[in-house]
């Protein structure tokens, strides 16, 4: 299926499609569109020109987010396109890649903001390319549209993502998108096999009372597991340099007999119907009734053929297999009203159905550990938008009023804009929700691996503000406040990783810069992310510097027929107590017996664009060789050696 999917959309398509993702607004507020400054035009037809020809302008090819920002095709070259050319095809600042593509990544740094009443699936280090709700677009297009995305992997695989839009008429539209991976990878047992298909569809009615759309997703992502070099005498033989382990497979590691899994499917519908529409500009009320339905299904498995005392004792010593899984059915309705003078209001009511578990019982120490958490949550929220005297202003709530699970949040923005470059936010949130189900409730074949918990909410308080300014310098900071925090570290008795909740509260403060300076064809992009913890109990630990500059060149070649942008990227942070790996939870854990960073990572790359094809060349890593072998991605996981690989984005409108 995989390879019939790649074979039709390798046909079909040509030339690149990157959207860019304006600011959000309520999600109860119109569509906007963002302008960009080319003026692109797509003739119909095989492309002649004549005056009966009607020319579809890039401006009207639109991409919708969750939230109802609009944007459209951009098909310029810039430096984002460039960070954003990876597996995750967004910008990955404040990740520490594995070595393999499809991997995980060690987070460098967190965001408390949260407006979830329910627990989350665990597994989380498997979650990074798992395509949420939130992360699926829908489109409105003049003519068919398509895209190919294709990219090097490291060794024996390449990276796929085809897509393909079209509206059947002005008021429906269908896309479907398949983004394939296989990499083998430089070290032992850590071949990656990863897919997530896409079908979304929208559809308006003539008089644009009803509208509705929706999207299937369907993912699984496979990673082999090897737990990570061997302390001795792997670690030292990749730290010192030695030639002969440059060859990474040579390096010994802890098995090679593992692999874990995500797989999810998941069906989500939203619509609505204007029960008093909006007739014109001076028309003060509009009154809506609205519905969101969501079903996903998922499980975590991990497989392993024997079993290794690297996770301690275990009840069978063959075929291991632990399943997690989780069946959530989701569905809420809305009542929106708008008005003139007050603004925007939604008041909403919402289920959630949630059976998570195992299909065993575990007994340990002479208790049970149940297999099942389920039941049924009912909850009430609402939000608010309304613009006033150049003020936006934002609000939304949300509480559990049944169930099992207590929870609730509040979130509150003001935005101002001065003029066209000059911006200003200030938000704050709160949040008290219930721990990830795996810290709740967790059952393996390994006997330290099992276990029924009984937390309190992790509660957090976020305020954050926002300064953009193109000419002077963009800079975000926020402080948080986590009390009752849930993480993993290793026990100190057995020594196997579990789950535990700290009773003190965490002061997290950060300060993010972004600013370019340009001189001529010359240009320097610097982000600068500064961090302080204070955290008496070192749980929560983050580099306290972060750092990425570019140095490049761009400029039209050969009458303008191409577009080059040529430099270097410097990657760094300093040192702090890297949190370790581990792959049977597929989780992160906490260490502080050794600290990690102050490695330069420094990519040469040459970007060209022609028409609408962008084409992409990296020598990643080039100093890996003489700036010294101490690059971890986590403890006992090194980073990426030097590599080059290319990749390249086309596009074509029909």
């Amino acid at each position: 299926m995989k390879k019939l999917l790649l074979a039709f959309f390798s046909i079909s398509l040509f030339s690149q499609l990157t959207a860019q993702v304006a600011p959000k607004n309520s999600g109860i507020t119109p569509p906007r569109t963002q302008s960009l400054k080319a003026s692109d035009t797509i003739t119909g037809g095989a492309g002649k020109k004549s005056s009966k020809d009607k020319k579809a302008k890039i401006q009207d090819y639109l991409i919708i987010s969750r939230e109802n920002d609009t944007t459209f095709v951009d098909t310029t070259l810039t430096i984002q396109k460039e960070y954003k050319f990876n597996y995750l095809r967004r910008d990955n600042f404040g990740l520490m890649p594995f070595s393999n593509l499809g991997q995980t990544y060690n987070s460098l740094t967190y965001n408390f903001r949260n407006t979830g009443l329910m627990p989350i699936f665990g597994a989380r280090a498997r979650h990074f390319n798992y395509m949420e709700i939130e992360d699926i677009n829908y489109y409105r297009v003049p003519t068919p549209l398509t895209e190919l995305f294709f990219k090097t992997a490291f060794e024996q695989g390449q990276l796929v993502d085809a897509f393909f839009t079209v509206n059947t008429s002005p008021r429906l539209n269908f896309s479907v998108a398949y983004k394939g991976l296989r990499s083998l990878g430089k070290y032992q047992n850590i071949l990656t096999s990863t897919g997530n298909f896409r079908f979304t569809t929208n559809y308006r009615t003539k008089d644009n009372r009803y509208n509705i759309r929706g999207h299937i997703v369907m993912q699984d992502l496979l990673n082999e597991e090897n737990g990570g070099l061997l302390d001795d005498p792997s670690i030292e033989n990749f730290e010192t340099g030695s030639e002969e382990f440059l060859e990474r497979s040579f390096l010994e590691v802890n098995f090679q007999d593992a692999e874990n899994i995500i797989k999810g499917k998941r069906f989500h519908l939203e619509h609505d119907y204007k029960i008093v529409k909006k007739k014109d500009t001076l028309s003060k009320n509009k009154l809506s009734l609205g519905h969101i339905m969501s079903f996903e299904d998922k499980y975590y498995q991990y497989d392993q053929t024997a079993a290794n005392t690297f996770f301690g004792e275990s009840y069978r010593s063959r075929n291991l297999r632990d399943r997690a899984t989780l069946e959530n059915f989701y569905n809420q309705v809305q009542l929106n009203y708008s008005n003139n003078t007050i603004g925007d209001l939604q008041f909403n009511i919402s289920n959630n159905n949630y059976n998570y578990g195992y299909d065993r019982l575990v007994v340990q120490n002479g208790d049970t550990i149940t297999n099942r958490l389920k039941g049924d949550i009912f909850s009430a929220g609402g939000k608010y938008h309304k613009q006033y005297k150049g003020f936006d202003l934002e609000g939304e709530a949300g509480i559990n009023i049944s169930g099992d699970f207590e929870g609730n949040f509040l979130k509150a923005k003001a935005s101002f804009k001065l003029n066209k470059d000059f911006s200003a936010t200030a938000s704050i949130n709160h949040s008290s929700k219930v721990p990830n189900y795996n810290t709740l409730l967790y059952q393996s074949n390994y006997i330290d691996y099992n276990w029924q918990n009984n937390f309190n909410n992790v509660e957090t308080e976020q305020l954050a503000f926002q300064l953009k300014s193109d000419k002077i310098v963009n800079i975000s900071a926020d402080y948080s406040t986590i009390s009752d925090f849930v993480y993993f570290k290793k026990e100190e008795t057995s020594g196997q990783v579990k789950a535990f909740q700290n009773n003190n509260t965490i002061n997290y403060l950060r300060v993010r810069l972004d600013k370019e300076i340009r001189v001529g064809k010359f240009a320097l992009n610097n982000t600068i992310l500064y961090q302080n913890v204070n955290d008496n109990d070192s749980i929560l630990n983050v580099p306290e510097f972060t750092v990425r500059n570019t140095l490049y060149y761009s400029s039209h070649l050969f009458k303008k027929a191409m577009y080059l942008q040529t430099g270097v990227t410097f990657n760094y942070f300093t040192k702090y107590y890297m949190n370790a790996y581990n792959p049977l939870l597929a989780e992160f854990y906490v260490q502080t017996e050794r600290q990690y960073g102050e490695f330069p990572r420094l990519d040469f790359f040459i970007n060209a664009k022609i028409r609408q094809t962008r084409i992409f060349l990296k020598a990643e890593h080039f100093n890996s060789s003489f700036t010294g072998y101490d690059f971890y991605s986590a403890p006992n996981n090194p980073y990426r050696d030097f590599i080059v690989r290319f990749g390249i984005v086309w596009n074509f409108f029909m």
